[in-house]
């Protein structure tokens, strides 16, 4: 019987909710699509419960305990005194959420000889050394789609909340005041900028379609282009590399893999070829952008404001600078995490438990790694190689309550 570790974010401050802000979740049964939303034998838990969390266990306890597995489930990751370092020795299978990863580093995967499934309940392996993984023979697999609407809902209330300059206008409200001209004195309308996507898969033409109706200028690129009809339909501007794309928009937001061909494309001299005053979105991957170059450009006005919820490493020390720096609509990583995104990837990851155990094949959708080289979305999405390096400063976070 195998060993399962399952790597959760903590609980809330004041316990694990005894009840929620609504009774149900709408009725979703396709992507946009087609792509059918996870479809596992079972589950064992309530939709719209909160999942996620240590106490949530993924609903998973249940399930692998009635079929004689073992389940370890903790936030204790980071480190060598670490419960995830002490119990990777004999796991066969680790889960991990790209909001709190789990990083399995080469080092890590050297330590856990029996591990044969690395699963991502989320979207985004990247906190896994895919070379590694493949030289190892294991499988890496993620919920394909399962939160990609989520973080596209994400993305267009950040672009809204810094060009509106929402954050610092309802601080005056929390302070008692009614300081109408410090809100307004950096507020804009979106409509008639011009906006576009780095990467333009499921989450970038999500974020297009949703800012169409604001009047927006639409841009992206891509190495793989749209169909013409898609192009046609949303009135998109083609641009065959960044560089071209950053010069002539308003807004840029990142919504490409992390990967080792990708890691630090915003630094110092990118920067410079956007417009003065730009603002920059990233729920993709923190490590997209060089850290220091995004507090040096809000600093000096270069950006006009930088958002997002995903940092490097996670999570994020005290002292990371994109805590304090002006301008910023910083969130955790929660984009994909919403109690709606739970429910599709935990039945997701159940899912691919499944097939798993029952030696039946893994959907190819939710394929990164497999057989020793990238497979299903990975071979799209992902290139050879490590993107990793560094994970080990999470070790200096301090837990914040």
């Amino acid at each position: 019987m195998a060993k399962v570790v399952c790597v959760l974010y903590d609980d809330p401050v004041d316990g694990y909710p005894k009840s929620y802000a609504r009774d149900d979740l709408p009725k979703i049964d396709q992507y946009p699509d087609g792509q059918t939303l996870p479809t596992p034998k079972a589950i064992d838990f309530v939709p719209g419960t909160l999942l996620g969390s240590v106490s949530g266990e993924l609903g998973l306890r249940k399930y692998l305990e009635d079929n004689g597995h073992t389940l370890v489930v903790t936030s204790s990751k980071d480190g060598p005194d670490s419960v995830l370092e002490r119990e990777l020795a004999d796991a066969e299978v680790v889960i991990s959420q790209p909001f709190f990863p789990a990083y399995l580093t080469a080092e890590r995967i050297a330590k856990a000889p029996k591990l044969k499934l690395a699963l991502t309940a989320g979207i985004g392996s990247d906190h896994v050394d895919l070379q590694a993984a493949m030289e190892r023979n294991i499988t890496v697999a993620e919920v394909t789609y399962c939160n990609s609407i989520s973080v596209a809902e994400h993305v267009v209330m950040t672009i809204l909340g810094l060009v509106r300059n929402y954050i610092p206008s309802y601080q005056w409200v929390i302070k008692g005041g009614w300081n109408i001209a410090d809100c307004v004195a950096r507020s804009y309308d979106v409509e008639g900028m011009h906006v576009g996507t780095v990467a333009a898969g499921r989450i970038g033409v999500a974020v297009l379609r949703r800012l169409k109706p604001f009047g927006m200028h639409l841009h992206y690129t891509d190495r793989h282009r749209l169909p013409e009809a898609v192009e046609k339909e949303l009135d998109l501007t083609f641009h065959a590399t960044r560089e071209d794309m950053y010069k002539v928009c308003d807004v840029v937001t990142l919504n490409c893999p992390l990967h080792p061909e990708t890691e630090h494309m915003i630094n110092d001299n990118t920067l410079k070829l956007f417009k003065r005053g730009a603002y920059l979105v990233n729920t993709a991957r923190g490590k997209l952008c060089d850290r220091d170059a995004i507090a040096r450009a809000l600093e000096s006005g270069q950006l006009a404001g930088y958002g997002g919820d995903v940092w490097f490493p996670q999570p994020a020390p005290q002292d990371h600078p994109w805590r304090s720096m002006p301008h910023h609509g910083m969130t955790p990583h929660i984009s994909g995490t919403s109690l709606s995104a739970q429910t599709r990837y935990a039945a997701g990851t159940r899912e691919i438990l499944e097939c798993y155990f029952e030696g039946r094949p893994i959907r190819d959708e939710y394929l990164i790694v497999q057989g020793g080289a990238l497979a299903g979305v990975g071979a799209h999405s992902y290139s050879k190689g490590n993107a990793t390096g560094g994970s080990e400063e999470a070790a200096k976070f301090k837990k914040i309550n």
